[in-house]
């Protein structure tokens, strides 16, 4: 029975309200693991002597991190995405012909995903999966087309990287190139350009995957006198691109508070971290594409406990408990108990991805 954990969970969620609330609250995601064979945690990337990297995986339920949970492929690799079902997307260097890799650590699957056009240089690139049983996922590149004889260096490092601009003299217009990969067809296909303007900027956050999409937060320096924050959603089923904007209250926003998208209880949510007040508004987007502002929590207790603004808010672990990342630690901590967990890492962070995973083997490729 322990293979489907996951999935009984799951069903519970939809039985009421509160079962779907408490499959989130860290204690039960603790129990859960603690009984089962399921795996929860961050898997963290940092590099170390010699540029050595590694792959942990760090948890509220152990003092120490996993070391090396991705040692079993057949070199080094620096990890892309993580999605629902612990599957990790990852490549083996920053060389514009390198293949990818879709993994599942637990069960030490692996298959090789072929490399996409490697004339465009790979600005954001991420994945989703839109179906279990059978699986079925897409990756998702953006890129854009500068000189082809330059060697590529894939935007890895997400959450501390900005993109250059494909620059056109001759209008405002930037044009990204879309590719997609289908794990049905097992092959990468060029869609539609997505249309920008060159004064709209990729934030330096990784993008979060809900609610059948995938979001980024952008924003654009040159309306009126104000930064204008946006949230650049792709529809999985649709494939499709759409802008929202964020919450008005949110124009003219300092530029040392913190804004983030998350994932919040399986929605897409936005945390805005006044620096000044340590106060953090939670926002979740609902079906209307409103924004709701649900919680200020009130983190003044944590400057006492973690060097702020040194540690950035990643993105929740549950309901209830804030993950924070730092240059060689990371941090657990429970706003409601005003309990902390901080893990040593060490080397440099270079990235963190949540992953939520269990022990049953999952078939990666179909049958072609």
């Amino acid at each position: 029975m322990a293979s489907y954990d996951l999935k009984t969970m799951k069903k519970c969620g939809v039985l009421s309200k509160e079962c779907k609330d408490l499959t989130y609250e860290s204690n039960f995601m603790r129990l859960h693991s603690q009984r089962t064979s399921t795996m929860v945690g961050y898997l963290v990337q940092s590099s170390r002597l010699f540029g050595q990297l590694t792959s942990d995986l760090v948890s509220g339920l152990d003092p120490k991190p996993t070391q090396d949970l991705l040692n079993f492929l057949p070199q080094p690799v620096w990890i892309v995405a993580t999605v629902n079902g612990g599957l990790v997307l990852c490549t083996p260097g920053k060389h514009r012909d390198d293949p990818f890799y879709i993994c599942k650590p637990t069960t030490q699957q692996w298959e090789v995903v072929p490399s996409p056009n490697p004339r465009f240089w790979t600005a954001k690139i991420s994945m989703l999966v839109l179906g279990s049983n059978p699986l079925w996922f897409k990756i998702v590149r953006l890129s854009d087309s500068r000189d082809d004889t330059i060697d590529l260096e894939l935007d890895l490092d997400s959450e501390y990287s900005n993109e250059e601009d494909n620059f056109n003299v001759f209008s405002n217009e930037k044009s990204w190139h879309c590719e997609i990969f289908d794990s049905k067809s097992w092959e990468w296909r060029q869609s539609d350009d997505l249309k920008l303007t060159h004064n709209d900027y990729f934030e330096c956050n990784q993008d979060v995957s809900a609610c059948g999409g995938l979001h980024w937060l952008m924003f654009n320096d040159k309306q009126d006198k104000y930064t204008k924050y946006t949230m650049l959603s792709f529809d999985g089923d649709k494939e499709e691109w759409a802008m929202t904007s964020l919450p008005d209250s949110l124009r003219g926003n300092d530029h040392c508070d913190q804004i983030a998208p998350v994932s919040r209880e399986g929605k897409l949510g936005l945390i805005h971290l006044r620096q000044e007040t340590m106060m953090l508004d939670v926002w979740i987007l609902n079906y209307e594409k409103i924004w709701i502002k649900k919680h200020t929590i009130n983190l003044k207790s944590l400057l006492e406990k973690v060097p702020l603004p040194h540690s950035r808010i990643h993105s929740f672990y549950g309901a209830d408990t804030l993950f924070m990342v730092d240059v060689g630690s990371v941090s657990f901590y429970n706003f409601r108990t005003r309990k902390l967990n901080r893990i040593r890492v060490g080397g440099w962070i270079k990235s963190a991805y949540f992953i939520q995973t269990d022990s049953e083997p999952v078939k990666l490729k179909p049958e072609i």
